[in-house]
């Protein structure tokens, strides 16, 4: 596990979601992370519609990797924890 990277997900999840959201395993080719893009910009996924929004994040991350995003990440992280307020 990685300090950035996507969050990871419960196994029965992981498995439906690799059948039924088209791309889902491809957020797989990174380790997870306590913090990622998804997670800052979009927060909990309660529903499939949410995960594939959060999915098109993850995948921004893989695509755009970078020390400067995950210095982002890690600011947006640390906003939130100290004033309560972002993505939810």
């Amino acid at each position: 596990m990685s300090l950035i990277g996507p969050r990871p997900e419960q196994l029965d999840f992981v498995k439906r979601f690799n059948e039924t959201i088209p791309f889902y395993r491809y957020r797989h080719i990174v380790k997870p992370g306590i913090s990622g893009w998804a997670q800052v910009m979009h927060g909990y996924a309660s529903d499939e519609d949410e995960t594939k929004v959060k999915l098109e994040h993850d995948l921004f991350y893989i695509k755009n990797f970078s020390l400067t995003l995950d210095l982002l990440i890690v600011i947006k992280t640390i906003q939130t924890m100290v004033t309560g307020f972002g993505a939810r």
